[in-house]
């Protein structure tokens, strides 16, 4: 569970969205030489330098080629990302969707000059101009690019096969209490995410099973359905062993702990199964939230030639086929879906590039519902609090 410290040092670092965007600094024109390193702040498996696989490397080849070494801090949630940018000590993140507003409108992270990323012409044009990085900041009726798409993919539900021998058809086997098919109770066994953007989950699984809430974003909840998904993530409690945020624990319960179903990412799956584990993952009849992150620069970056230069090198049919072979999410590049060794031919149909609109990809939730109802929706620092109480008992 998270620490209490943690909890209240995010708490005060949480950047409204109410408030006006600050005014943006002009992007580069023109790149310099390097100047010898750039550090980033990523999800644990985003940057592979050969240590965990030899054959998952994309740092070193850019290092000998530029001169910039990558110094990598891995962040096991949004909120952790988002604090860290705010001490200022780091060139990039991979932010998802439910940190990169935030980070835009507090004045965190810069525009990029797109011209100087000879490959952003490959990103796959779902993402290109996506509004989770794409922001007119400076009023002028033309949306600034806050960054490079890296990766997206689906919150899989993760089981282990002994005892579900077909697949999970409904999320309920982590949300209500219930005999699993091996004959035991599903509590203690199952595990939620730790972050306060899960309470999204909960409130897709009421779309499907409550649609009298008249529930249509799971991150646009106004007060009546903020409560019931709420509600369900109470009762959920008391089922949850663990509220997981790091990927590495979370595989050692699976296979240490007795845990049998949760949420997770595609990455833990491919951990598990490369070490012949029984595991296996699903999207189950309720649909997935998801992520899609982008690579955004901070706005007073130390290394900002290098930091260009990963963008660029990180878009690259090889790096992407790489990351999402090793990942088990799909690449920001379609030029990557063919010719990998590592992903093969058909990695990207596996890891769901036909499924984007079928995810509802984080967000960062905000008091205006983006429908007729107004500005009458929950917003984000409001997730963190109740979250915060929900895993306490409250």
């Amino acid at each position: 569970m998270r620490k209490s410290l943690f909890v209240i040092l995010v708490l005060a670092l949480l950047i409204p969205l109410s408030i006006a965007a600050a005014q943006p600094p002009a992007p580069l024109t023109e790149l310099g030489p390097g100047e010898g390193q750039v550090d980033i702040v990523a999800w644990p498996g985003y940057i592979e330098s050969g240590e965990t696989d030899p054959a998952y490397d994309w740092v070193t080849s850019f290092e000998e080629e530029t001169g910039c070494m990558v110094n990598v801090k891995t962040a096991a949630t949004s909120d952790e990302m988002v604090a860290l940018m705010n001490e200022g000590l780091f060139d990039l993140v991979t932010a998802s969707g439910d940190a990169s507003l935030r980070l835009v409108y507090g004045g965190r992270v810069q525009p990029i000059n797109t011209d100087l990323i000879p490959s952003w012409g490959t990103v796959d044009e779902r993402l290109q101009n996506a509004p989770w990085h794409t922001v007119d900041t400076d009023g002028d009726g033309v949306a600034e690019h806050y960054g490079t798409p890296y990766q997206w993919g689906p919150n899989v539900l993760m089981y282990n096969t002994d005892t579900f021998p077909e697949a999970p058809e409904s999320w309920n086997v982590v949300f209500e209490e219930q005999m699993l098919p091996d004959g035991e109770s599903n509590v203690g066994r199952v595990q939620a995410y730790d972050g306060p953007i899960y309470i999204a989950d909960a409130a897709q699984y009421l779309m499907f099973h409550n649609p009298e809430l008249g529930i249509t974003n799971p991150y646009a909840l106004d007060r009546d359905q903020f409560n019931a998904a709420l509600d369900l993530l109470r009762q959920q409690r008391l089922l949850v062993g663990r509220y997981w945020h790091d990927a590495g624990i979370q595989v050692d319960d699976f296979i240490n702990e007795g845990v049998v179903a949760s949420s997770s990412w595609p990455f833990q799956v491919n951990l598990l199964q490369a070490d012949s584990q029984p595991i296996s993952s699903t999207i189950p009849q309720e649909g997935a939230t998801g992520w899609a992150d982008t690579t955004m620069m901070h706005i007073n970056a130390p290394h900002p030639n290098c930091a260009y230069l990963w963008m660029e090198h990180s878009l690259s049919p090889q790096v992407q086929g790489d990351l999402a072979a090793w990942f088990g999410s799909v690449p920001a590049v379609p030029a990557a879906c063919t010719g990998n060794e590592l992903l093969t031919d058909t990695g990207c149909a596996t890891n769901g590039f036909d499924n984007f609109d079928l995810i509802r990809f984080w967000q960062t939730p905000t008091t205006s519902c983006g429908d007729e109802r107004g500005d009458v929706c929950v917003p984000y620092y409001e997730w963190v609090t109740s979250f915060v109480a929900v895993i306490g008992g409250r």
